[in-house]
């Protein structure tokens, strides 16, 4: 695993270096992330070749997370998961749980941790001490430095630590804005809007081939039985469901899109932004999240697309619609330079972007009536980040019905949302279907008894 001291230390970086090198060495390297980020999964995904997975001890159960490791290892050389936010960081602030730490011990992954050394000398070995006797079961096997200045930094850098620390240093990076990646209030820029990719990889792998030890790194070992449980085969596609997947549209779990492999559905890649209408013969819609916002003109004019969407609802075509999938099934949408771009209106309420973050964290999801997901009474475990809410006063005179009662980790708050209209159910909640046995199964079950498709 490589983890972090804090949020921003460069463990994006360090992660997507090493598996350019791996992949540059001919090596199948799996990567993972922890924690609920869509954005990091996307670059990962595109610099290693192979589709990164989610681990997260919050949201999945423990067995949940040895079956998502163990199946995506199937093939791969190497395994390369990278923490979120700092090692220790998570639910709370009086155990791991939730943290990097957490996922490390349970799946008995080495740890590396990277520092930000840019602004530090000696204190940068009490640090390491400090991470080293915070929990001794875990596997803290190497330390890398980022934005080292010098050699002459690195000297003294090293020297501090290899005096009072055990943890040995497996490598350093200086500052490089060559292989930075642009943020903005997400996060991170998505895979799909990130430059050439040949020429990324080979920067990063050179960075990683010059900087880092990679044969120590590679021969660290993952301590887990990694022969995977056996799984159900997936069945012939029975049901046809458009997963909405471009640069505004691209924030899924995989393994979402696997479950519903599994149960029989066919997964159908559209795109709102450059497609006419809908691909033909479609028994439902899922449209992930993203951001719409920055694409907001380009939807709204793509006036087809708004046309098929709307016919699809209007004939009680399932849709399940999360977060930017929402926002474009609303009205419209205002963004924070003033513009309002009509969108395809299958809800009736509108939205605006805000300036800052409106829900954040984790969330515990009660289904509070039989939807599309489940029956009244099923519990599902997601989380919450946007910086957009629905416009005051934008509903017209419908009353919109709920599905969820939804409970938010960090505030503690309580509401009830997941927006149900007809066949459609829509929320600002990204939902891991692995959280909950048979979600996926029973979504595929309601459309196919909307659709009078044969089971």
């Amino acid at each position: 695993m490589i983890a972090g001291s804090a949020s921003g230390v460069g463990k994006t970086t360090v992660t997507l270096a090493i598996l350019a090198a791996a992949r540059r060495r001919g090596w199948a390297a799996q990567p993972f992330k922890g924690g609920p980020d869509f954005l990091d999964t996307g670059h990962h995904s595109r610099i290693a070749g192979r589709t990164a997975r989610n681990l997260d001890t919050w949201m999945l159960s423990h067995e949940a997370n040895r079956d998502v490791l163990r199946q995506s290892a199937v093939g791969a050389d190497l395994l390369v998961a990278e923490g979120m936010m700092g090692l220790f960081d998570g639910k709370s602030g009086d155990s791991d749980k939730g943290s990097s730490a957490e996922i490390a011990k349970l799946l008995r992954l080495p740890v590396v941790l990277v520092l930000d050394a840019g602004k530090s000398a000696r204190s940068i070995a009490a640090v390491v001490l400090g991470f080293e006797s915070f929990d001794p079961e875990l596997p803290l096997a190497g330390v890398i430095l980022n934005r080292v200045a010098s050699e002459n930094h690195l000297r003294l850098l090293r020297t501090a630590i290899e005096q009072r620390c055990k943890t040995p240093i497996l490598g350093w990076l200086p500052r490089e804005p060559a292989i930075a990646i642009p943020e903005r209030h997400l996060g991170l820029q998505t895979a799909e809007e990130a430059g050439e990719t040949e020429t990324q990889r080979a920067a990063l792998a050179d960075l990683a081939e010059k900087h880092l030890d990679l044969d120590r790194i590679f021969k660290l070992e993952c301590g887990l039985e990694l022969t995977p449980s056996p799984s159900v085969p997936a069945r012939k596609g029975q049901v046809r469901i458009g997963v909405a997947r471009d640069r505004a549209f691209s924030f899924y779990y995989e393994d979402n899109l696997d479950l519903l492999r599994q149960h029989g559905a066919a997964i159908v890649p559209f795109s709102p932004l450059a497609d006419a209408a809908l691909p033909p013969d479609l028994d439902a819609l899922y449209l992930g999240g993203g951001y719409p916002e920055l694409h907001a003109a380009q939807l709204s004019a793509n006036s087809a697309m708004l046309a098929s969407i709307r016919s699809f609802a209007a004939e009680d075509g399932p849709i399940y619609a999360e977060c930017g999938g929402m926002i474009y099934l609303s009205r419209a949408i205002s963004t924070l330079d003033g513009a309002n771009y009509p969108m395809t209106g299958v809800l009736p309420f509108a939205m605006e972007m805000t300036p800052k973050l409106v829900r954040f964290g984790y969330t515990t999801v009660e289904l509070t009536r039989d939807c599309l997901l489940g029956k009244a009474g099923d519990e599902l475990r997601g989380h919450s980040f946007h910086y957009s809410r629905i416009a005051p006063q934008s509903a017209e005179p419908v009353e919109m019905s709920t599905s969820y009662r939804v409970a938010y980790s960090l505030s503690g708050k309580q509401e009830f949302e997941g927006f149900t209209l007809r066949n459609v159910l829509a929320s600002y909640i990204h939902l891991h279907f692995r959280t909950a046995p048979g979600v996926a199964e029973h979504l595929v079950h309601s459309i196919q008894a909307s659709r009078q498709v044969p089971a």
